[in-house]
């Protein structure tokens, strides 16, 4: 007899998100690949400025970032406001989140 488990409540919500930038609908320099740092440095802005010093309490965790593209994974419960926050935020010269997709499961490409 074999024994099921089924999970509920996943603790995790994961983002694949992509950095764009003004410039970059004219021109195709803009094209340059995205750090780490800068990455989290642009994401933590967002927080911020939407939820202030709570936002930068958030758990982030940068799963992979390649060219402008980022996959992340926040808390379950944290999702709808850090989907919020990326969504409305334009950093410095232009820069902005779009959100390329959200889901519970982590899908392999």
């Amino acid at each position: 007899m074999s024994e099921t488990i089924t999970i509920r409540h996943l603790p995790w919500t994961y983002l694949h998100l992509i950095l764009i930038s003004a410039s970059q609908i004219t021109a195709t320099a803009t094209d340059a690949e995205l750090d780490i740092l800068t990455a989290r440095t642009y994401l933590t802005s967002a927080l911020q400025q939407f939820l202030g010093i709570t936002g930068t309490a958030i758990p982030v965790d940068f799963l992979k970032v390649e060219g402008r593209e980022v996959w992340i994974r926040v808390p379950r419960d944290d999702s709808a406001v850090v989907v919020s926050a990326l969504s409305g935020w334009i950093g410095h010269e232009g820069v902005a989140w779009r959100i390329k997709g959200k889901n519970i499961y982590l899908k392999p490409k």
